[in-house]
């Protein structure tokens, strides 16, 4: 599951460039998950970067591309892929922050903070 995140989340890098759009990006993703066999969940997904926590835009982990917001230079981005075992289902703890599958199934997340520049996507995170 971790290694399949993990090459869901190099697709989704390689899909930030400028003038490409959201919906690539969540494709690539969700490409590589659905090529793995997994539930995709699209509740929870990548963010943009800035001054609040979890800003737009949203980035599902599947999604048509050329649809949705434009990528351009400057603009800072978490891609992170994850899934659930069986289920695309989740719940949320009493504590209003911690993600569970509804099944208790494994689950699995990698995540890279990606910053779009002229010349492409530069990973910020190690």
């Amino acid at each position: 599951m971790i290694e399949t995140t993990q090459r869901a989340l190099a697709a989704g890098i390689a899909a930030a460039n400028p003038g490409a759009r959201i919906g690539d990006i969540s494709h690539a993703i969700g490409s590589v998950l659905a090529a793995a066999g997994y539930p995709i969940n699209t509740e929870f997904g990548g963010h943009g970067v800035g001054s609040t926590m979890h800003q737009d835009p949203h980035i599902p982990n599947t999604g048509r591309p050329g649809r949705g917001y434009r990528l351009r230079p400057g603009l800072l981005l978490a891609i992170e892929p994850w899934v659930m075992a069986d289920t695309a289902d989740l719940v949320t703890d009493p504590d209003g922050w911690t993600l569970r599958s509804a099944t208790g199934t494994r689950t699995a997340h990698s995540e890279h903070t990606v910053a779009i520049t002229d010349d492409g996507p530069v990973i910020l995170t190690i």
